[in-house]
């Protein structure tokens, strides 16, 4: 999927829209894609001057805007037309390995664990290279908007 495409799943846009590409899906299993990491993210402004780097709340909200694809695709929804939105409704076991900076570039994992009715739990990885940044286990939950 490319940007465009990305944005018939997600609500979010520029600047808070975080995946720029899905490399790989497969529906109600794991989903793939890539964050580019650019020192023109707003957010380096002030996280830290002169040391940027990207929060891990971010970092978390990416993963969580991949599962939310995975989430619609698994579940043929196309929020923007079906009116339909995926939110993060919790985080366990979140760990941060080390920093991401500008430069880098963000390849993350999401595989689905469990689901129930409009649940869905998924266990999260982020890389940079092959150096794991990030993993957590997201709960996602869907709700007509």
């Amino acid at each position: 999927m490319d940007n465009i495409e990305i944005q018939e799943y997600l609500p979010h846009r520029y600047p808070f829209l975080l995946v720029d590409r899905v490399v790989e899906v497969e529906s109600g299993e794991h989903i793939v894609g890539i964050k580019n990491v650019t020192i023109n993210e707003p957010f380096f402004q002030g996280h830290f001057p002169g040391r940027p780097i990207m929060p891990g709340v971010l970092i978390i909200e990416a993963l969580a805007q991949l599962s939310g694809i995975l989430a619609s695709v698994t579940k043929s929804i196309r929020p923007a037309l079906d009116g339909y939105m995926y939110y993060l409704a919790g985080m366990d076991k979140t760990r941060f390995k080390r920093p991401v900076v500008p430069g880098d570039v963000l390849r993350m994992h999401s595989k689905v664990l469990h689901e129930r009715r409009e649940m869905m739990k998924f266990e999260c990885n982020a890389f940079v290279a092959e150096d794991l940044v990030c993993t957590s286990e997201l709960l996602v939950a869907g709700r007509k908007v």
